[in-house]
């Protein structure tokens, strides 16, 4: 049987022999309180630690293990943005802030972990937001993900807009998380209480409607305006560009600071459109103080500029803010847009219902529809709509106020094209049973994905 120097090992290698004098090296030992140190000398201004068992990230243990083989604990942490850089209406100077910010949280992950390996350590840090597997794009993408895990690190709660409210600093924040393969003394506990005031100025700021006053949340409308220069937004700029005759025919599709913007995003990091929700958020104990002091001066100061600037908004074709944004916001101009998350076969159409359904188009209506697509299975769904909600399931209904059997691409044409159910009926060889009616409502609960 060979010994392991026989195998190939060189025992007379200076490093080798270094390293057998010393004996192997060990890692040293860390408390939580320690880490806790080692953090904040980092730059972080507050973190938490989170077991890699714990069920609140069950559906992320597989990206964890993929990221460190034997991972055992989460620091999440949460690096500060300054406030009123933020809050400006003046884009480009906020979404430095949301940069820089982004760049503070991946050089303290960086750092911590250059310390953390020269203890012995074994320790991945994943960035806080790009870039990603983008290869997987649309499904999949993410490495990690930052916001349930600073929930379950006791780092803040989600509010009302969909972002982590740290119980200090509330919405000024962005949030990083770094992988190890240690457990520890002790683990944080999520907060008892949630920092968000329900005070619904993150609704009101949000130029799309994005954020309902019950606490609904249209993906689509924040995806298409606020993130138009990234992924999706971005593949229907490029869409434009391809589809244009020439020059002139584009300068009428894409004015010129439109194309500038893009240039710009694609040259210093993407610009978001919006972001208000944070921007006017007074959750957190140190943000608090200006809100609770005069409510009224507050709107006026942080809330009536965002409302009251110039400014193209993004929506889809027959969503409810193409609708809302003109009559609500008299100093934003509407664009219609593409929808350009991919749904390349029926699963991921069914979930990205979920994504674009359009509560306010909904009003009143209680319908359910049971589809049958032919030349995949056939696949039996559920589409229901009920109380201004969407549920989607992915079997056959037992009770249902209309049923349509019809292939895959007719499906995506009365999504994607805005075929009408009489026309693919007509002409495409879809069957209808029940209420026509109340079977079109529910398509109209949900935007055409292109414009053209």
């Amino acid at each position: 049987m060979m010994m392991a120097h026989e195998a190939g090992t060189n025992e007379e290698h200076p490093d080798v022999a270094r390293w057998r004098a010393a004996g192997s090296a060990k890692a040293e030992t860390i408390t939580s309180e320690s880490l806790r140190e080692l953090m904040l000398d980092c730059g972080a201004d507050d973190c938490g630690f989170v077991a890699v068992s714990d069920p609140a990230i069950a559906d992320q243990q597989a990206w964890i293990s993929a990221l460190l083989p034997g991972a055992k604990t989460l620091i999440s942490f949460v690096v500060r943005m300054n406030r009123d850089t933020v809050r400006t209406s003046v884009r480009s100077v906020a979404n430095e802030e949301f940069h820089q910010t982004y760049d503070d949280v991946n050089h303290v992950a960086r750092k911590a972990v250059r310390q953390l390996e020269a203890m012995g350590i074994g320790a991945v840090n994943p960035a806080a937001a790009f870039p990603m597997e983008a290869q997987a794009y649309p499904a999949g993408m993410r490495v990690i993900s930052h916001k349930p895990i600073a929930e379950a690190a006791g780092l803040g709660r989600m509010g009302l807009h969909r972002n982590v409210i740290h119980p200090r600093f509330g919405s000024f924040i962005l949030l990083g998380t770094i992988v190890i393969d240690r457990t520890f003394d002790e683990v944080s506990k999520p907060l008892d209480y949630a920092p968000c005031l329900d005070c619904k100025l993150c609704v009101a700021a949000c130029p799309v409607e994005a954020i309902g006053m019950d606490g609904s949340f249209n993906f689509s409308a924040c995806y298409t305006h606020n993130y138009r220069e990234f992924m999706g937004g971005f593949t229907d700029w490029v869409h434009e560009v391809v589809e244009a005759k020439d020059a002139d025919d584009y300068d009428t599709r894409v004015p010129p600071g439109e194309s500038v913007s893009m240039w710009q995003s694609l040259s210093f990091k993407p610009g978001y459109k919006a972001a208000y929700c944070l921007s006017v958020c007074p959750a957190g104990s140190d943000v608090l103080g200006p809100y609770m002091e005069d409510k009224v001066e507050y709107r006026k100061r942080i809330l009536d500029p965002l409302l009251a600037k110039p400014e193209t908004v993004y929506v889809l074709k027959n969503s409810d803010a193409e609708e809302s944004v003109p009559r609500r916001l008299k100093t934003k101009e509407i664009k219609l847009v593409d929808y350009n998350i991919p749904a390349d076969n029926p699963f991921s159409f069914l979930f990205g219902l979920t994504l674009t359904f359009q509560r306010r188009k909904a009003r009143g209506l209680d319908a359910t529809l049971a589809l049958a697509i032919s030349d995949h299975g056939p696949l039996h769904a559920t589409v229901r709509v009920h109380k201004s909600r969407v549920e989607v399931g992915f079997k056959a209904p037992e009770t249902w106020d209309a049923a349509l059997t019809l292939d895959w691409t007719t499906l995506n044409a009365i999504f994607r094209d805005g075929l009408s159910l009489a026309e693919a009926v007509a002409r495409h060889g879809a069957v209808l049973e029940g209420d026509m009616v109340k079977a079109q409502a529910i398509r109209d609960c949900f935007p055409v994905y292109r414009v053209g």
